[in-house]
């Protein structure tokens, strides 16, 4: 009998379990830099989201060639360290609640906080995504 991973077995980058495999983290410069480069870009009220195709041979390590990675950015402009870190917070949540359910596997994301990001109401962020997902058929169903 095959025993359910908990939160402290998984591996430190993971973000939250999805149905293809994991969320992982972007983390480093350069990857959010090849996502800005390389990738598609979407622009909405409350965000605005790059996607970009991984190659199957950049799989490193612990982090499997179709798994999802996706990172959080938010520029001094939209305000101070609080401010930041709280629309960060909620661009978290919504990725935790969209992107597990339609997101296509193998992809990089970045989810860039914008200063309408911390008044808009949270089901309007969630669409935000979506509709922004769909645009850069990145959802499961492009």
């Amino acid at each position: 009998r095959q025993r359910q991973m908990c939160i402290r077995d998984r591996p430190k980058s993971v973000v939250s379990m999805n149905y293809h495999g994991y969320l992982y983290r972007l983390k480093h410069r350069k990857e959010f830099l090849r996502a800005a480069k390389q990738g598609r870009k979407w622009a909405m009220a409350g965000l605005v989201l790059q996607v970009r195709n991984r190659a199957p041979q950049e799989a490193q390590g612990e982090i499997e060639a179709d798994a999802v990675r996706v990172g959080f950015t938010v520029t001094k402009k939209v305000g101070n360290s609080v401010i930041r870190n709280r629309v960060r917070r909620r661009l978290r949540a919504v990725a935790d609640e969209v992107l597990p359910v339609i997101v296509a596997s193998g992809l990089d994301l970045v989810i860039i906080g914008r200063a309408g990001t911390i008044k808009r109401p949270y089901l309007a962020l969630v669409k935000d995504l979506k509709t922004a997902l769909k645009k850069l058929k990145a959802n499961k169903c492009a």
